[in-house]
């Protein structure tokens, strides 16, 4: 929970005081979502909704997939990228210098700095976070590169099909599973926005509550995915992110505050 004494000089959403963050908090002080909740005087709450439970080495040989004669990687999420390296380095994989990676946005492409020397001739992201940008990128690069996307067990249909239309090689590596955390309890603490991140965030809410109603409940979503999972369930969506003025959640849930409400 952060809450901190608001900025007199700040005009806010007067709707809005509490703001659920389905992830999990973030280590250190530092943090756009602290600085909103100093700056607005917000009730912010962190409870991740969903557990990633990596697929070990041993399960992962089974789908015989031979990482290293693939030259371009797909990813969607930190996630993704996280338990790519890990099942690598578990199988000792060494991956080429010369891989090409694909990223939906260029938070996620940034995130691979973690684990390779970042150079923008081997980087490539869509410009708006939408499945449609990722593809405008790969479609310059797909005559000569086979692709792995590394996904979850439900990963996007979308993104397999259109690589398969295409003709491009590609495998889906299956890395991890999605479990919906038990969130009965933050739940029933009634936030005024809740912010959404992955697809497996949307169905864990519906889990662990089938019949659940907004009843004027912000709904926050980040990525076109969890935009399209959050849709199908039916919810009202209030924020949208990434898009060319809000590029993170944080900004997208400020200009939210400080946009006046239509009477």
């Amino acid at each position: 929970m952060v809450k901190k004494g608001v900025n007199k000089t700040a005009k806010v959403h007067q709707a809005v005081k509490k703001i659920l963050i389905t992830q999990p908090k973030p280590e250190g002080l530092k943090s756009p979502y602290f600085d909103l909740a100093n700056k607005y005087a917000l009730h912010v709450d962190f409870h991740p909704f969903i557990v990633v439970e990596g697929i070990p080495a041993k399960e992962f040989r089974k789908q015989k997939i031979d990482i290293a004669s693939y030259s371009a990687v797909v990813f969607t999420s930190r996630n993704t990228i996280d338990h790519f390296f890990r099942i690598c380095e578990e199988m000792k994989v060494t991956v080429s210098q010369d891989t090409k990676y694909f990223c939906i946005t260029e938070s996620v492409a940034l995130y691979l700095q973690k684990f390779i020397l970042y150079r923008k001739r081997k980087v490539f992201y869509g410009a708006d976070g939408v499945n449609k940008s990722l593809f405008d990128v790969i479609n310059k690069h797909k005559d000569n590169e086979r692709f792995l996307y590394p996904c979850s067990e439900s990963f996007d249909s979308e993104i397999t099909n259109w690589l398969k239309t295409n003709n491009c090689g590609y495998a889906t590596p299956v890395l991890y599973k999605i479990i919906s955390n038990d969130v009965k309890e933050v739940i029933g603490r009634k936030y005024d926005v809740i912010c959404f991140f992955t697809p497996g965030g949307v169905k864990s809410l519906l889990e662990n509550f089938p019949k659940f109603k907004q009843n004027g409940t912000k709904i926050a979503a980040f990525g076109a995915n969890t935009l399209k999972a959050a849709e199908e369930a039916g919810l009202t969506l209030d924020i949208k992110a990434p898009t060319p003025q809000t590029p993170s959640m944080s900004s997208a849930l400020e200009k939210f505050l400080t946009t006046p409400v239509k009477k």
